[in-house]
């Protein structure tokens, strides 16, 4: 297998902070692109301020930007100007996750790229696109969640809007931005020439509601928040073991049927309140009610032994320290280490992108400190001027 990725080759200019940019760029650097990161000179990105710290460095900004380079450019200066716009001559992409307008005021919109340095795709990632009444509006991951629709279903019943607990705002805009990306390389392959991808946080929250707004648009009933249960299948939520909770997913008729023999109560899945999936969503309430009072007599450990021999799908509901001990969260080499010059050896999370051709290595290179890789990036901007 290759070392690399299939991106070996790949130059990206990376113009991102925070989060959803670098995660998208983190992930195109794990697919094997060079990440060249552009950060401002004496603070870099923000994210460089954001705990948690060890021995002075940020954690958070580490487990971002793990492999890439960084070189400290001001781009209100005409020398560093000239260096940008050399390396974008060298690059493959340019991914930015500046508000609407700002690469513009800089002379750096798609239109002046595009006529410069026509196969350079460039990868825009904002609060609401660059197009639309919102487009100047600045967002965060929250204001997404809350304008998206997400936080009016996350929840439980009658409780206030609840933000879910890690930024898909950000993460979703980043994994978009990052297919967008792959798919403009694909076409450049085709046709040699670059184009825009202009990813809105907002769209991509509208993109995830799925079964939400099917129900909307196919009832006219606005969804509102369920807890852990599913809106559509039964029984497909928590339930109550003798020392805690569970999670139980029995998602069609014979499943079902699995389920209620393991429970030692089969006359369950004959029963006419839960004889399918509509009528067991209808009568959902009863159907836990039932559930529960089977599981009560036994732990957790023993239900979860139990259902996953007789095929139920299962799992205990894990706490983050869990989850990192988790032998298949291992075994699918989820946490990779990094030897950092400050912090020392540190874990951070893998690529889930797992492919046969290419090895997923456990080590990976750390993060930059701002402006480590100057000298090596000017010497070989210096040497492509001196080529014929």
């Amino acid at each position: 297998m290759n070392e690399s990725g299939p991106l070996d080759g790949v130059v990206v200019i990376d113009m991102t902070r925070v989060l959803a940019g670098p995660l998208c760029t983190l992930l195109l650097a794990d697919l094997g692109a060079r990440v060249i990161k552009i950060e401002a000179p004496g603070t870099g990105d923000d994210s460089r301020q954001f705990g948690p710290f060890v021995n002075g460095r940020s954690a958070y900004f580490a487990a971002l930007n793990r492999g890439k380079e960084s070189i400290a450019l001001d781009l209100k200066n005409k020398t560093d100007r000239a260096v940008f716009e050399r390396l974008l001559g060298r690059a493959d992409v340019l991914v930015e996750n500046f508000r609407a307008g700002a690469m513009e005021r800089l002379g750096y919109g798609w239109e002046a790229l595009h006529g410069r340095f026509p196969r350079l795709i460039y990868a825009a990632a904002s609060g609401f696109g660059h197009t639309g009444p919102y487009a100047g509006r600045a967002a965060y991951d929250v204001i997404a969640q809350a304008m998206g629709g997400v936080m009016s279903i996350t929840g439980q019943p009658g409780g206030p809007p609840t933000r879910v607990g890690t930024s898909i705002g950000d993460i979703t805009a980043a994994l978009f931005a990052a297919i967008g990306t792959l798919a403009a390389l694909a076409h450049r392959h085709e046709s040699g020439v670059g184009m825009k991808v202009d990813i809105s946080m907002l769209d991509c929250q509208v993109a995830i509601l799925e079964n939400a707004i099917t129900r909307y648009l196919a009832t006219g009933e606005v969804p509102g928040p369920l807890g852990a249960r599913h809106p559509t299948i039964a029984p497909f939520e928590v339930f109550e073991a003798g020392d805690g909770p569970i999670v139980i997913a029995a998602a069609n008729d014979n499943l079902f049927a699995k389920l209620c023999a393991a429970l030692g109560l089969p006359a369950l899945a004959r029963d006419s309140r839960f004889r399918d999936n509509d009528q067991r969503s209808r009568n959902v309430v009863a159907l836990k009610r039932e559930i529960d009072a089977a599981l009560g007599p036994r732990s957790k450990s023993e239900w979860l032994a139990i259902l996953t021999e007789a095929g139920v799908p299962c799992g205990p509901i894990n706490n983050i320290a869990e989850v990192l001990a988790d032998p298949q969260v291992l075994a699918r080499n989820m946490l990779v280490s990094v030897e950092d010059p400050v912090m020392g050896r540190q874990r951070m999370p893998g690529n889930p992108i797992k492919l046969s051709a290419f090895l997923d290595p456990p080590t990976r290179p750390p993060a930059p400190e701002l402006d480590a890789d100057r000298d090596r990036i000017l010497a070989e901007l210096a040497d492509d001027m001196a080529s014929p």
